[in-house]
């Protein structure tokens, strides 16, 4: 019965090493040619997305969805729709939140946490993240998926966010999942689905 346990064991970690490995150096810098190929194309990109907000001391995942909306060279707007009406766009180096109708404003220049957040996200879609020289990079490959993982150099950033992980599909070089892990146990999972590449988008999207 223990060697029956024991090759569970070595079966089990032997399929999660499979999972996920670290890339060789001409892996990444395949992958990064290939991010910054597609990135290039991309004057604008809508998709679906679903977000996961994992509490330690809660069993289940708080989940809410909605759309993301990014126009070149730097607009950026997060719709929530379910369970509840919330938006927040980056334009103009501000914050500007919509929370059912309450309105307000917060300069990017002020919120280091929120500014280095919107830096990667719209550099996931233009091509300029992987030069950010505020973060340590380790890049990892997975079954059709490819993966940059990003910890924060700066002591204070890295009191609230401990790790930001990008995954990107290994044929498509766009990001299919962001997640945020937090410096305790909990973590913010983003999953985007339904990209629209390079439609037309009106500035109007960008009015919080």
């Amino acid at each position: 019965m223990k060697s029956k346990i024991a090759l569970l064991i070595l079966f089990l970690s032997g399929n999660l090493f499979a999972q996920e490995q670290k890339m060789t150096d001409a892996e990444i810098t395949t992958f990064k040619q290939d991010v910054n190929v597609v990135s290039k194309k991309i004057k604008t990109l809508s998709t679906d997305f679903v977000q996961y907000k994992h509490l330690d001391f809660l069993s289940k995942d708080i989940e809410t969805s909605g759309k993301m909306v990014f126009k070149e060279p730097a607009l950026l707007s997060w719709q929530y729709k379910k369970p509840y009406n919330y938006s927040i766009v980056f334009k103009n180096g501000k914050i500007l939140i919509n929370d059912e109708g309450k309105k307000s404003a917060v300069d990017i220049g002020n919120s280091k946490i929120f500014g280095r957040i919107n830096k990667l996200i719209v550099g996931s879609v233009s091509g300029n993240m992987f030069d950010d020289k505020e973060f340590t990079i380790s890049y990892f490959k997975s079954k059709g998926q490819n993966i940059a993982k990003f910890v924060p150099k700066d002591a204070t950033l890295k009191k609230y966010i401990k790790q930001i992980e990008l995954t990107f599909d290994k044929e498509e070089a766009t990001v299919v999942q962001v997640k945020l892990l937090e410096s305790s146990e909990d973590y913010t999972r983003i999953v985007l689905k339904n990209k629209v590449i390079n439609a037309k988008i009106d500035d109007s999207v960008f009015t919080n």
